[in-house]
């Protein structure tokens, strides 16, 4: 694959990538194999610790007893790295307020690690600071997602972290297994500047800088947190109203992650039950409504309850097609859930209409041999030939 790209002085930013030649929508910038990786704790019983494939049953490392395996290939594969890593779990978080404390002893365990499994590689490499190190490592890791967009680890690939972050990027990355791939959002011309989304981009513009400020250690100034452009939107309503579903999250999504999804639905119907009294009802535009709505949506399919998860999954998706103008997997990914939804309740025109409006996303955002792409593909056809017979 011929680059594209080149590496350059971003004024204000450091290093930074940008285009050498014309780019276009979709077209495949780059693909790289992570130089480390690790499944992230809250998946480590679900997905192989070597591939990243989700699996129903995985074999457990007999001497950790916390890594698993798809299998003896995948155990094999990982032992070379996995029989030198401590026996203590290093994996890489966000510590917020307690995180250079926090640093400050992961870079005490390190150095006693080093010292132990390589004790000549301080003599052989220049001084380096392990809390530093750290530092960059925690800034400089991806997150690694599935074909959903859901977290399964964290992968550290040098050679694109030097994408600078933008609120409203012009490039996506995806993941198959541990594989990265970086694909143009939209056209570009020479010079123009390659960037990501560090964090995700339905947020206001306080919690977005915020989050960037606290993870990452910088004050965005992109365009749209610079005209904050879009909260207007995503904060319409009364302040009145939609604070007690901003606050509500944090509980919501801890409930999401330990799956009571019968709770967490029950939660989720009585936030956004009309208010009545003198509160405005909060539109279905306002971010954190928004937040919510997908989190009801997520429990009813869970408890398969399909055309309630229907109904709250059509609520979200003209503030989706509102908050990502340009291409975007989770705008895709959010069309293909109602799809799947409208497709299974017989809805047969409905699901066909919405998965055109996914492929012609995904077909950017994913590529045609994706996975995903390919079981939308499968999908549609499945479609035509059900309407075909109707």
């Amino acid at each position: 694959m011929a680059s594209k790209f080149e590496r350059f002085a971003s004024a204000g930013k450091g290093n930074g990538l940008r285009a050498t030649h014309d780019i276009h929508a979709g077209e495949l910038l780059y693909t790289a194999e992570p130089l480390a990786y690790c499944v992230s704790n809250t998946c480590a019983k679900y997905f192989c610790h070597s591939c990243f494939s989700r699996r129903e049953t995985l074999l457990r490392c007999s001497q950790c007893k916390v890594a698993r395996y798809c299998d003896v290939t995948c155990q094999k594969q990982a032992w070379s790295d996995h029989k030198r890593e401590p026996a203590v779990s290093l994996y890489l978080c966000d510590m917020r307020e307690e995180r250079r404390e926090g640093l400050s002893q992961l870079s005490s365990m390190l150095q006693l690690y080093i010292q132990q499994e390589v004790p000549n590689i301080m003599q052989e490499l220049p001084a380096v600071d392990p809390l530093s190190l750290l530092a960059k490592l925690t800034c400089n890791c991806f997150t690694v997602s599935d074909g959903e967009l859901q977290e399964i680890g964290v992968g550290l690939y040098p050679s694109m972290s030097l994408l600078n972050h933008d609120c409203r990027p012009s490039c996506v990355m995806l993941f198959e297994g541990e594989t990265l791939h970086l694909r143009a959002a939209r056209d570009m011309r020479p010079a123009e500047e390659l960037t990501i989304s560090y964090i995700g981009s339905l947020a206001p513009t306080r919690d977005r800088q915020t989050q960037l400020e606290e993870q990452y250690h910088f004050t965005c100034q992109c365009q749209r947190c610079t005209t904050a452009d879009m909260d207007p939107m995503m904060l319409c309503g009364e302040e009145e109203a939609w604070t007690p579903l901003r606050e509500a999250i944090p509980r919501l999504e801890n409930l999401q992650t330990h799956g009571d999804w019968e709770e967490l639905l029950q939660e989720c119907s009585s936030l956004l039950a009309p208010m009545g009294g003198a509160v405005p009802a909060v539109p279905d535009g306002n971010v954190y409504r928004l937040r919510v709505t997908d989190l009801a949506l997520d429990a009813c399919i869970n408890l398969a309850q399909w055309d309630r998860a229907l109904a709250y999954g059509t609520i979200t998706l003209e503030p989706y097609r509102q908050y990502y103008p340009d291409p975007h997997p989770a705008h895709a990914i959010q069309l293909m859930r109602v799809a799947k939804l409208q497709h299974f309740l017989v809805h047969l025109g409905d699901a066909q209409h919405t998965l055109r409006l996914a492929y012609d996303i995904m077909k950017v955002t994913h590529g045609n041999q994706h996975p995903l792409t390919s079981d939308l593909i499968r999908r549609l056809e499945e479609c035509r030939a059900e309407l075909d017979r109707a």
